[in-house]
């Protein structure tokens, strides 16, 4: 796979985790809230996870729209978006592990982590001018 597929790919990823993660929330808050990672920090606040779900969801939609269009501007606005959004929440839960055993907040940084790692690689992939070119006809061969 060339530099743009990779890219489409890794922003048709995270806006699929958006959109699960956005619908499981407005549909499912409290099911949301009993996963483990969420639950540890109370109290449950229907208002907030219902707010937190529609941003992910309209967060889905930027990246949607960037892979639809793959449109340079468009790509780099929709992931420098997603990566302050994984940044902060990386930055807030590595301040709230207490109450979690020492695997549970391994595994829990290593998925925040991850979310931070993914949209930086693929604002690297984005940087090459190629990323954004669709590739022209074939030449015409000497052979003719």
């Amino acid at each position: 796979m060339d530099r743009r597929a990779w890219l489409r790919a890794g922003l048709g990823l995270l806006a699929g985790g958006q959109v699960v993660l956005g619908l499981w929330i407005l549909l499912l808050p409290e099911l949301f809230w009993e996963w483990p990672w969420v639950s540890h920090l109370p109290p449950y606040n229907e208002h907030l996870l219902q707010d937190f779900g529609g941003a992910s969801l309209a967060l889905a939609v930027v990246l949607c729209a960037a892979v639809a269009t793959m449109e340079r501007r468009l790509v780099l606005t929709a992931l420098v978006a997603y990566l302050v959004s994984s940044v902060a929440h990386l930055l807030f839960h590595a301040r709230h592990l207490e109450p979690l055993s020492a695997a549970s907040a391994a595994g829990f940084l290593a998925l925040l982590g991850t979310a931070v790692l993914l949209p930086a690689v693929l604002v690297w992939l984005a940087a090459a001018p190629s990323a954004f070119h669709e590739p022209g006809p074939p030449a015409p061969s000497a052979a003719g």
